[in-house]
C-alpha cells in the first residue's frame, strides 16, 4: 500500500454475538472482556491495531438490545454514539444461527442513521459448519447487506482475518495515525481491571445475578515494579445475590478473585494482589443517581 491509511471502524451487533472477541482477535492480545452471557460489554472502548502501513482504530460497543432497565437505555445510547463520525461500520452476526429477531433489529436501526458509514458485514462462527455450506448460510442475509460486502470470519479461530482486514482498508481514507503506534486501547488499566473483575462475576455466577453487578474500583496501588494492589468493591441489587456473590465460607468470591486476578495479569504482565468486597446497591440498573454514581449517564430524549 503506497499511503498510509487509517480510520475508525464500529462493531456493532444484538448482544452476546462475539464483538469484544472479534476485536481482541484482531488485536492479537485481549483488551476488552468476554463471556458467554449477553450485555459484557457497557462502554464503548476502543482497539487499535497498528502496522507501518494502516492504523485501525476498532470502537467496541454494548450490543444493541431493547432495553428494559435505565441500564440498557445507557447501553443503547452508547452504541448508536458509536456510530458517529467514523469511517466503517461492521455488523457482527452469528452465520451459523441465521438470522436473529434482535439482528433485524440493529438493520433496523441502521437503516434509520442520516448518514452513515459504509456497512460491512461479518459472518461469524464459520467455522461451526463446513465452506461448502457458505453460500447458504450467507444467502439468508443478502436481503440486508450486498454480498460483496459480506466477510467469513471466525472470531475464536481468527479464521478470515486478512481477509477481513483487507476488506476493511479498502474503505479507509489516506490520512495520518490518530494514535501513537505502542497504543492498544484508550482505556487506562484500572478501567480494564474493572471489567475484567465483572467477567469473572459473568463467567462463574449464577443466571440471576450477572446483570444485576457492576464493579467499583477502590484502590489501585503500584507495589515496586513488578506488582500491583487493587481492592475493588462487587454490587448487587438485592441482600439475596449478595450471598451467592459470597457463597459458602466465601468460597464463590474466592473463585472469581482468582479467575480476576489471572485475567488482569496476563493483561498487565505482573503479579497483582486483588482483595474483593461485595456490597449492596438496591436496583441500582433502574437508579438514575446510582447510574450516575457508577459513571452512567442516561440522556433524556427529546420531548421529555
Amino acid at each position: 500500500m503506497s499511503e498510509f491509511r487509517s480510520g475508525f471502524v464500529a462493531v456493532v451487533g444484538r448482544p452476546n454475538v462475539g464483538k469484544s472477541t472479534l476485536i481482541n482477535q484482531l488485536l492479537g492480545q485481549k483488551i476488552a472482556s468476554v463471556s458467554p452471557r449477553a450485555q459484557t460489554t457497557r462502554r464503548r472502548q476502543l482497539g487499535i491495531l497498528s502496522t507501518d502501513e494502516y492504523q485501525i482504530v476498532f470502537v467496541d460497543t454494548p450490543g444493541l438490545h431493547q432495553p428494559h432497565f435505565k441500564l440498557g437505555e445507557f447501553l443503547n445510547q452508547e452504541a448508536e454514539k458509536a456510530l458517529d463520525g467514523v469511517d466503517v461500520i461492521l455488523m457482527l452476526v452469528d452465520a451459523a444461527a441465521g438470522v436473529h429477531e434482535d439482528d433485524k433489529t440493529v438493520f433496523e436501526r441502521l437503516s434509520r442513521l442520516k448518514r452513515r458509514a459504509p456497512l460491512l458485514l461479518v459472518l461469524n462462527k464459520v467455522d461451526l459448519f463446513s465452506e461448502g455450506d457458505l453460500p447458504t448460510r450467507q444467502a439468508v442475509f443478502n436481503d440486508y447487506v450486498d454480498p460483496a460486502n459480506q466477510v467469513a470470519f471466525s472470531a475464536l479461530s481468527g479464521r478470515g482475518k486478512q481477509d477481513l482486514l483487507d476488506t476493511i482498508l479498502k474503505h479507509l481514507p489516506e490520512r495520518p495515525p490518530e494514535y501513537d503506534p505502542e497504543q492498544v486501547t484508550d482505556l487506562y488499566e484500572k478501567e480494564i481491571a474493572a471489567e475484567l473483575i465483572r467477567e469473572a462475576c459473568l463467567l462463574i455466577l449464577q443466571k440471576e445475578v450477572p446483570h444485576g453487578i457492576n464493579i467499583r474500583i477502590d484502590e489501585f496501588t503500584e507495589r515496586g515494579e513488578g506488582g500491583a494492589y487493587i481492592a475493588a468493591t462487587v454490587f448487587v441489587e438485592r441482600e439475596s445475590q449478595k450471598g451467592i456473590v459470597i457463597g459458602a465460607g466465601g468460597a464463590m468470591l474466592k473463585k472469581i478473585g482468582s479467575h480476576a486476578r489471572g485475567e488482569i495479569e496476563a493483561m498487565s504482565g505482573r503479579k497483582v494482589f486483588l482483595e474483593l468486597r461485595v456490597k449492596v446497591e438496591k436496583d441500582w440498573r433502574d437508579d438514575e443517581n446510582a447510574l450516575r454514581r457508577f459513571g452512567y449517564k442516561v440522556e433524556k430524549k427529546k420531548g421529555k
